[in-house]
């Protein structure tokens, strides 16, 4: 079949650049079928790409890639904890201009779908919630709840009015065709009781009652109420997916998970891009005529933005990475496969569809229209090959796949056939930092009882406390030595993430929880002296959770500290009087920025390793040329990392995976964040780790032979379930 394949790529050379021109916007409704844009049906490929996880120097790039890879559509989440940090207190700037990001999609021709929320999940802090929601009288969060609905409301409304304002809706000629609200409610809509469907009945007029003349769609919501459109989420729509709730609506399908979130302690989870392909064919198959790619571009989770435990790193194995880069041959093979799609879309949006069996575990879906268009899907589920009869035809068909034949006589795509090369990440070393003289370091303060303003009786619950402008807080306790035991073990109790204790300003032990635990404990042996003795105990979080009922009901930090002493005497210090600092001094002077460096005394004298709460500085130049650039980060511990007085993102190197490696060890710093020379970068450094081992490099990619390893599944899906389950508990 040269002479097919001849065709076949030169039709793809043709749709592509029939591509390049703009997204015409228009009024947009919808059937049974697709959606239709300015009265014509579409069979549309979109990609999830979030402009605050990367940067405004990077989104034409980003963008550009998506288009190449036959993506119609970006879609991206509004993030509501950036946008309105204070009430009334509106931020738009930099990683935060969605004006910006959505007038470059339309600059370069693509459709935009706009998921407002404002409850967004997305291992993102708090969901997307600004915290400052949970000191809003009586409030409870998702329900049908006076104060929750009018906050929610305010906020998606001033959403719909600035894109209103800048006419990005389709209805006024731009890229908007899609809007969401709320959130994959159905998850926790049980919890709420009679409260629940109350609210998302409200929620779907509020957003309808906006008027942005796109549809609204609600995600896994089976009882999304008209005209709002019920999708799915998930790995597999094309199996799981019971439909839209109404036969005038299409299915779409609005997270098809290229990969899955990653968290400290826990390997990456590797879905193929065979396996990405064959289960968005067959949704396409079933009626599907909108696919989204979850994510299409994961990014880099800056600063303190990531939800509980989750790395810094985000869905780094999407079809571009975390620095953009094509991860291949997942884009590429995506790409193919769009094309292939394209080629019989006609036919699929406007055939008759009939489903036939081919063999025990062989199946034929054809499209046929009365024009004589015909375009089918072949599907073997097991896991060999095949050879069936279609049509007067012998066709092989390979293991677990499916064949798209877009005039029912040719395969131009099998979704188990990789045509695209494959790549691999190359991480060039640009820089080390092993200088003594270079670095300069700052012991920060271990907070004592006499050190502290806030005082109360029993242990403070810690992100009420610290209001999330810090992951630290400060638990003091003042106790005299009044009993006959030297030796003791001091036994704490957490929700939080993390602890660190010292005894009279001297470090003792650390302890710290995981993803799929919701407390720890933490036993540290000690020494008594005579006299008073100063108990410190830093509870840090790591994020705050993304997702469950009654987010606002949560409790973290310490629940129980007691003293046993080697004479069996017991001390239960919990209810004892406590002093609380918010944050550390560093982080209250921000040192990180250059202009306040000068605000601390910084050792120039060598500096010292495996040190608590310690900051180091240095200054270096910007690696030649365009490539990113990422900080190796492996012989640190915990902390936190700024250049230029930007953050980078939290590191935690010492939290191993079942194998004794971290998660995590590349950090990506941004070009623009970069000047040519005298970058400043700062790090934290909560509980060890060495300076003098890290690293600057810059990333490239390369052409590599596909290896066996390249199918590995490296932690098993299960697991993973396991984790999306254990979020909605509550």
């Amino acid at each position: 079949m040269e002479w097919w394949w001849r065709l076949y790529w030169g039709l793809v050379v043709i749709i592509m650049m029939e591509g390049c021109g703009h997204a015409e916007g228009g009024e947009v409704t919808y059937d049974g079928r697709s959606l239709i844009i300015d009265g014509k049906r579409q069979m549309l490929f979109s990609g999830s790409i979030h402009y605050p996880r990367s940067t405004p120097e990077m989104w034409p790039s980003l963008i550009a890639k998506a288009k190449e890879g036959g993506l119609d559509v970006i879609q991206t989440y509004v993030f509501w904890n950036l946008h309105e940090p204070q009430p009334g207190q509106y931020d738009f700037s930099g990683r935060y201009d969605l004006v910006r990001f959505i007038k470059e999609i339309q600059a370069q021709g693509l459709y935009a779908c706009l998921r407002i929320g404002p409850f967004i999940e997305s291992e993102w802090n708090y969901g997307g919630f600004p915290f400052w929601l949970h000191d809003v009288p009586d409030i409870v969060y998702r329900s049908n709840n006076e104060p929750f609905k009018f906050y929610m409301k305010n906020f998606t409304k001033k959403i719909v009015n600035l894109m209103k304002s800048e006419d990005l809706y389709a209805s006024q000629g731009g890229p908007i065709i899609l809007s969401q609200i709320e959130n994959e409610y159905q998850n926790v809509e049980a919890a709420f009781h009679e409260k629940g469907p109350p609210y998302v009945r409200w929620a779907a007029k509020m957003a309808v009652g906006l008027k942005t003349g796109v549809p609204w769609i609600m995600c896994k919501q089976t009882d999304a109420p008209d005209p709002v459109i019920n999708t799915c989420n998930g790995m597999r729509c094309g199996e799981t997916f019971g439909g839209p709730n109404s036969p005038n609506k299409p299915s779409l399908w609005t997270e098809n998970w290229t990969s899955f979130y990653q968290v400290y302690g826990q390997k990456p989870y590797i879905r193929s891009a065979e396996d990405i392909a064959f289960h968005a064919a067959l949704f396409i198959a079933r009626n599907g005529s909108y696919v989204n790619y979850y994510m299409y571009h994961g990014g880099t989770n800056f600063g303190r933005t990531s939800s509980a435990y989750i790395i810094t790193a985000y869905y780094d194995q999407a079809p571009l990475d975390e620095y953009g880069l094509k991860r291949q041959p997942k884009w590429g093979h995506l790409k193919d496969l769009h094309a292939a799609i394209k080629l019989c879309s006609t036919t699929l949006l406007q055939g008759v569809r009939t489903n036939y069996s081919l063999g025990q575990q062989q199946e034929a879906i054809v499209f046929q229209e009365e024009t004589g268009g015909c375009a089918a899907f072949l599907t073997n589920y097991d896991r060999q090959n095949i050879t069936v009869q279609f049509q007067n035809i012998s066709l092989k068909l390979l293991p677990k796949s499916i064949s798209i034949l877009p005039d029912c006589k040719n395969i131009a795509f099998n979704s188990a056939k990789v045509n695209t090369k494959y790549n691999d990440r190359i991480i060039t070393l640009a820089q080390t930092f092993d200088s003594t003289d270079s670095w300069e370091e700052f012991k920060d303060e271990i907070v004592n009882f006499e050190d502290t303003s806030l005082k109360s009786n029993g242990l403070l619950e810690h992100t009420n406390t610290t209001k999330d402008k810090s992951d630290y807080l400060w638990y003091t306790l003042r106790l005299e030595h009044n009993f006959s035991s030297t030796e003791a073990v001091l036994h704490v109790q957490s929700l939080a993430h993390v602890a660190h204790a010292f005894l009279n300003n001297i470090y003792i032990g650390s302890a710290n929880g995981s993803f799929t635990t919701k407390n720890f404990t933490m036993d540290i042996p000690f020494m008594v002296k005579d006299g008073i003795n100063n108990i410190s105990i830093l509870s840090v979080m790591v994020g705050l959770q993304d997702s469950g009922a009654f987010l606002e009901r949560r409790r973290t930090g310490l629940t129980t500290v007691t003293i046993q002493g080697d004479n069996n005497e017991f001390y239960n210090l919990t209810n004892y009087e406590w002093g609380y600092k918010v944050g550390l001094l560093g982080e209250e002077l921000q040192i990180y920025r250059e202009e306040n460096v000068g605000d601390v005394v910084w050792s120039e004298n060598g500096i010292s390793t495996n040190q608590t709460l310690t900051w180091y500085k240095i200054f270096f130049d910007a690696p030649k040329g365009d490539d990113p650039v990422a900080l190796n980060l492996s012989s640190m511990g915990k902390g936190e990392a700024w250049v230029n007085g930007q953050s980078i993102g939290r590191y935690w190197i010492s939290f191993h995976d079942y194998q004794g490696n971290p998660s995590q060890i590349l950090y990506h710093v941004p070009r623009s964040f970069l000047k040519t020379g005298e970058n400043l970068l700062v790090l934290l450094e909560e509980n060890g780790g060495n300076p003098l081992q890290i690293s600057l490099n810059t990333v490239s990619i390369i052409n590599v032979k596909k290896d066996s390893s390249d199918d590995q599944i490296v932690s098993s899906f299960e697991d993973y379930i396991d984790m999306e389950n254990y979020r909605y508990t509550y």
